[in-house]
């Protein structure tokens, strides 16, 4: 008996309340713009500027511990990560710390590094600072640049693929549903005030290719139909292609979601700002590749004079339920 969280064939009409769908995503469009407009991202220290310590100490790392003694410095947002290495020793646990710059200077000065390393003692007493690194504003700025700009030749790339791929229209839809993808994660990041690090830009390059992956599945099938059904209409094809991939795009969404669910669960507070990204573009993702993508290509029509053969084309896995 196999698992299935849709029935076998649909024949559900996605697009009999296109405008609402559309709507919802436009509003919430605005909501993030304005958010962000208004009262900007919350940059972690990658943005920021400020300074790293690396720690090494022969007692094993309690990051729960060592938060708890910094905490009373009120120095701000705190990074604190445990660094695995198998060329380490046994007895050699090592952590780094990254603390942001704090207001009126360029890093953490040498009274503050002082204060760090006396409350980390009480904790671990044999505990060392291996290395002190600062990163200044200019460097920052420098890396928000090239996130922006990583971003953006990932949406561009997608541009050229899906246009080489198929045609210009399929290619500007998925182009606005990997857009709609991405606007609405910093939308939320700046609405909920979520810390905005590196880390977050590969879960916005992550959600571009799951999202990615998605469409094209669907616009796979949609051209396969295309052929197939010469005389149906547009929307009918697309209809009928959604329904068809249905079963695979909510099982792979689901799943992932489980595993994801788990590490934002258990995973800490060093990786549960990307886990929320890529819960949020997971969901948003597989919304947009049915509803957004799916209403761009019809709005756009596409030919039907398609000269290529039926057979081998689409997706064989479509279709397929786990």
């Amino acid at each position: 008996m196999r698992l299935r969280l849709v029935p076998k064939e649909t024949a559900f009409d996605f697009f009999s309340r296109w405008k609402v769908w559309l709507g919802v995503s436009a509003l919430l469009i605005v909501v993030g713009f304005a958010s962000f407009m208004i009262q900007g991202l919350n940059f972690g220290i990658d943005f920021r500027g400020g300074t790293t310590i690396r720690t090494e100490s022969t007692q094993p790392v309690d990051v729960g511990t060592y938060r708890g003694a910094i905490e009373p410095l009120g120095l701000g947002d705190v990074s604190i990560t445990e660094v695995f290495d198998p060329t380490f020793e046994e007895d050699q646990h090592v952590t780094m710390i990254r603390i942001q710059a704090q207001e009126g200077a360029e890093s953490v000065t040498a009274d503050i590094i002082t204060q760090v390393n006396d409350a980390l003692k009480t904790v671990a007493p044999d505990i060392q600072f291996v290395s002190v690194e600062s990163v200044g504003p200019k460097v920052s700025g420098e890396l928000i640049q090239t996130a922006v700009i990583a971003v953006a030749l990932a949406i561009g790339a997608v541009l050229i693929y899906i246009w080489l791929r198929f045609e210009w229209q399929f290619a500007l839809g998925a182009v606005a549903a990997l857009v709609h993808d991405v606007v609405l994660t910093i939308g939320i990041f700046s609405e909920l005030q979520i810390k905005f690090d590196l880390a977050i830009i590969a879960a916005l390059l992550t959600i571009v290719g799951y999202s990615l992956n998605d469409t094209v599945v669907v616009f796979d099938r949609v051209r396969e139909n295309l052929r197939k059904y010469k005389q149906k209409s547009l929307a009918e094809v697309l209809n009928l292609s959604i329904n068809e991939t249905l079963s695979r795009t909510v099982m792979t969404s689901v799943t992932t979601l489980l595993a994801l669910i788990s590490l934002f669960v258990l995973g800490g507070d060093v990786i549960r700002g990307f886990v929320f990204a890529m819960i949020w573009g997971v969901i948003v993702g597989t919304y947009s590749s049915v509803f957004v993508a799916s209403t761009i290509l019809l709005w756009l029509g596409v030919k039907r004079d398609w000269s290529k053969p039926t057979n081998n084309s689409g997706n064989q896995f479509a279709n397929i339920d786990a």
